[in-house]
């Protein structure tokens, strides 16, 4: 051992036994710590190799599926690019399933850590109080969306309330298939879709049926985000009655796409219908200068009459007669035409606009 430890060197090796059994001791920590370093790395490997071959296991079984169902093309590569893209987000780890097999108290401090910051982000939520925060966020699932898949379709009914956590989407309306109507907004971090679950859930008249969405949301880029289903909505509006607040209702409003499509809806129309009074009053005035115009010259040509047939009493009384019902008819016909010109403009008016339904109001009145 002594010549081992000194081959190669220059080195005189040491006779006292004290550094021997040092030397002994620091060699043996070095091959203990080499081995756990190797093993750890084995074990982890394995580990991985195993879900890996789940996952193998998981896909083979999904392509026979789809193979045996005669699924089209596009449908067997949105499966794929679904699999995939939760494979990287997760790597095989069904952090749901983790989390609930933890005692209470330490999986609503895990779900406090993870989802807190995020759901402090949405604005309807921001203000509330920390016993609130955590009953939301024990209830919050995550949920994955790769892109062009759709979220919510327009008619469909809404069984859960999205909160944006990573990814773009498009919400697109057209107020019920309305034939002229259509809005289009882009959700981001941070905002969420499904508001018509919350105001359905806030409503005591409420029946059983789920509310319509009016919305179609659809995934941009891929999506990651919170859902709370419509059982838990309930839970958490039982808890918005408590609060005696009007401030998480002009909230509501405010961030909400259906109230904001409403509202601008709204001023549209009301500048619309400034606009086409403006217009009509402009019109109005016009074919009254008009009208005066051809009056005056009208009864200028009717002063020449007179000056000519002043020795003619008769025929004066004639032609004054005449005259004065032919300005009468003349009145009667250009009033009736400015009535019926009125009354087709006032049409227009009211057919050119779509009007939109008002959203319902959520109830936030405490019992």
């Amino acid at each position: 051992m002594v010549f081992n430890s000194t081959l190669g060197q220059g080195l005189e090796t040491s006779t006292y036994a004290k550094e021997i059994i040092f030397s002994i001791i620091i060699a043996i920590s070095g091959l203990i710590l080499f081995a756990l370093l190797i093993g750890n790395m084995q074990t982890y490997l394995q580990s991985l190799s195993v879900r890996l071959e789940e996952m193998r296991i998981k896909r083979r079984d999904s392509e026979q599926w789809m193979h045996h169902r005669l699924l089209p093309q596009e449908l067997k590569e949105r499966v794929r690019r679904y699999d995939q893209y939760k494979w990287v987000e997760t790597r095989g780890v069904d952090e749901e399933s983790l989390v609930q097999s933890l005692p209470k108290d330490l999986r609503r401090d895990i779900k406090r850590h993870l989802c807190l910051n995020l759901v402090k982000r949405v604005p309807l939520f921001a203000n509330m109080d920390e016993r609130l925060l955590d009953a939301i966020c024990e209830r919050l699932k995550p949920s994955l969306y790769t892109e062009c898949t759709y979220v919510l379709r327009e008619g469909d009914p809404v069984d859960e309330m999205l909160f944006i956590i990573r990814g773009r989407l498009e919400s697109v309306t057209t107020d019920g298939g309305r034939s002229g109507f259509f809005n289009r907004g882009f959700l981001k971090e941070g905002d969420f879709c499904g508001e018509e679950l919350l105001t359905w859930a806030l409503d005591p008249k409420s029946a059983g049926n789920l509310p319509p969405s009016t919305r179609t949301v659809k995934a941009l880029t891929e999506v990651e985000a919170f859902a709370l289903i419509a059982d838990e909505v309930k839970f958490i509006t039982s808890q918005f009655r408590r609060i005696h607040s009007r401030q998480v209702q002009h909230t509501f409003r405010f961030y909400s796409q259906q109230w904001r499509t409403w509202a601008a809806s709204f001023i549209q129309a009301a500048w619309r219908r400034y606009s086409r009074r403006k217009i009509l009053e402009l019109h109005r005035l016009e074919e009254e200068e008009e009208d005066d115009e051809e009056y005056q010259d009208y009864d200028d040509d009717d002063d020449e009459h007179d000056d000519n047939d002043i020795n003619e009493e008769s025929a004066l009384i004639r032609g004054r007669a005449s005259s004065s019902s032919f300005g009468a008819t003349m009145y009667a016909s250009r009033f009736a035409a400015n009535a019926m010109k009125q009354v087709q403009r006032k049409r227009g008016v009211s057919t050119g606009f779509i009007s939109l339904q008002k959203p319902s109001e959520p109830d936030f009145a405490a019992d």
